[in-house]
C-alpha cells in the first residue's frame, strides 16, 4: 500500500511544504509479521505510509534491507531527495535494554538477539537513528499529537499481540534501570502455566498472545488471524466477541496492579484489539476500576488511543525528529 496526503487549502498547503522543507523522519515498526513504514514532517503532517508483509521468524540483516529499500523507493515516490530524509526512528515489538540498544528478553525474537539496529542502519543513511520498544513510542505520540496532550501522568496499554505498558511520569516515560519497565505482558498470573517466550511460567502473554486466543476457536472458526477475530467481533460473533472480552478483563487485572503501582491520571488504550470498540473497551475498563482502590476522589481514566493503527510508526518518527533537533542544537552551540 502506498498513500500520499495532498492538501489543497493554500495556506496549509504551503505550511506543509515549510514544514517539508526542514526534513522528513521516518519512522519504522518492526513486528513478528510486518514492517510499516509511515513518514512525517516537522508538523506532525503524514507525507506517505507503507507496509510490508514479514515471514515468520525473519532475519534482521533480510529485514533491514528490504526497509532500506522501501525507504528509498518511498522517497522517490514522493519526489524527496535522501537529503530530506532527516532520521530515522524504529519501533519493534520487544523491550529494549537501554544500557545497549539491543533486544533485553532474548527469546523473544531469537533472531534479532543482540542485533545492532541502530548501527546497521546509520552505516547506510548516516543519519539519527533511534530505536525503542513499541508501547513506548505510542505513548510519545499520544502525548504529544494524540489522545493525552494535556496530561503529564499516563499509562499507554498496547494490545497489539500480547500486551505491553508505557509509563509516562512528569511528561517522561521512565524507562527503569535497564528500559525494562512496563512490561506487563511478563507478569506473571499463573505461577502453573505455560512456558513464556521470556523463559518464565504464566505469564499474562502466555494467556493473550495470538497464537492462543485464536485456537480458542479453533474448532468452531477455523484458523484465525487476530485481524479476523476483531473483524468478525465487530460483525456481531458472540464467540469472537467473548474471546476479546476475556482478553480485555486479563489485561485490566494486570493494569490495575500497575495503576496502584504508579497512580497515573489516565490509562490509555490501543493497538489491534481495542479496534473491537466497546467489545475490548468496557471489558477492560470494568476489569480495572473493579480492582482499584474503591474510595479514590478522582477514579483514573480510560481513553482510547487517538491511532489505533500506525501509532507505534507515528511515534518513532517523532523520537527521530527529537534526536535529529537534539544534534542540531548541539551544533549550533558550538558554532
Amino acid at each position: 500500500m502506498y498513500t500520499e496526503n495532498t492538501i489543497h487549502n493554500g495556506r496549509r498547503a504551503t505550511l506543509v511544504a515549510l514544514a517539508r522543507r526542514k526534513g522528513i523522519s521516518a519512522g519504522l515498526k518492526i513486528s513478528r509479521h510486518s514492517l510499516d513504514l509511515i513518514f512525517i514532517d516537522y508538523e506532525l503532517n503524514i507525507i506517505a505510509e507503507r507496509t510490508l508483509l514479514l515471514p515468520k521468524q525473519h532475519i534482521p540483516d533480510v529485514t533491514l534491507e528490504r526497509a532500506t529499500l522501501l525507504i528509498n523507493e518511498t522517497l522517490s515516490n514522493i519526489n524527496a531527495s535522501a537529503k530530506e530524509l532527516i532520521a530515522i526512528g524504529v519501533s519493534i515489538t520487544a523491550p529494549i535494554d537501554k544500557r545497549t540498544k539491543t533486544i533485553a528478553i532474548p527469546g523473544i525474537m531469537p533472531h534479532w538477539n543482540n542485533f545492532d539496529i541502530i548501527s546497521y542502519l546509520q552505516s547506510i543513511f548516516n543519519i539519527p537513528v533511534t530505536l525503542d520498544n513499541d508501547a513506548n513510542c505510542c505513548a510519545v505520540w499520544e502525548s504529544r499529537a494524540g489522545s493525552v496532550t494535556k496530561t503529564t501522568d499516563f499509562i499507554y496499554i498496547n494490545t497489539d499481540d500480547g500486551a505491553g505498558a508505557s509509563i509516562m511520569a512528569d511528561g517522561k516515560i521512565w524507562r527503569g534501570v535497564t528500559g525494562m519497565a512496563g512490561e506487563i505482558g511478563h507478569i506473571q498470573v499463573d505461577p502453573l502455566g505455560s512456558i513464556c517466550a521470556c523463559g518464565n511460567r504464566g505469564c499474562l502473554n502466555t494467556f493473550i498472545n495470538e497464537e492462543r486466543i485464536t485456537s480458542l476457536l479453533r474448532v468452531t472458526h477455523g484458523d484465525l488471524t487476530v485481524e479476523d477475530l476483531v473483524r468478525l467481533a465487530n460483525e456481531g460473533d458472540p464467540g469472537c466477541r467473548r474471546i476479546i472480552a476475556d482478553t480485555a478483563i486479563r489485561i485490566g487485572t494486570v493494569a490495575a496492579e500497575l495503576c496502584t503501582s504508579v497512580d497515573p491520571e489516565i490509562v490509555v488504550i490501543g493497538g489491534l484489539l481495542v479496534q473491537s470498540g466497546s467489545v475490548f473497551v468496557d471489558a477492560f475498563r470494568e476489569s480495572l476500576h473493579r480492582l482499584l482502590f474503591p474510595d479514590v476522589l478522582t477514579p483514573i481514566q480510560v481513553v482510547v488511543a487517538s491511532n489505533l493503527t500506525n501509532c507505534s510508526a507515528l511515534g518513532a518518527a517523532l523520537e527521530g525528529i527529537d534526536a535529529a533537533e537534539k544534534i542540531h542544537h548541539k551544533t549550533s552551540q558550538h558554532l
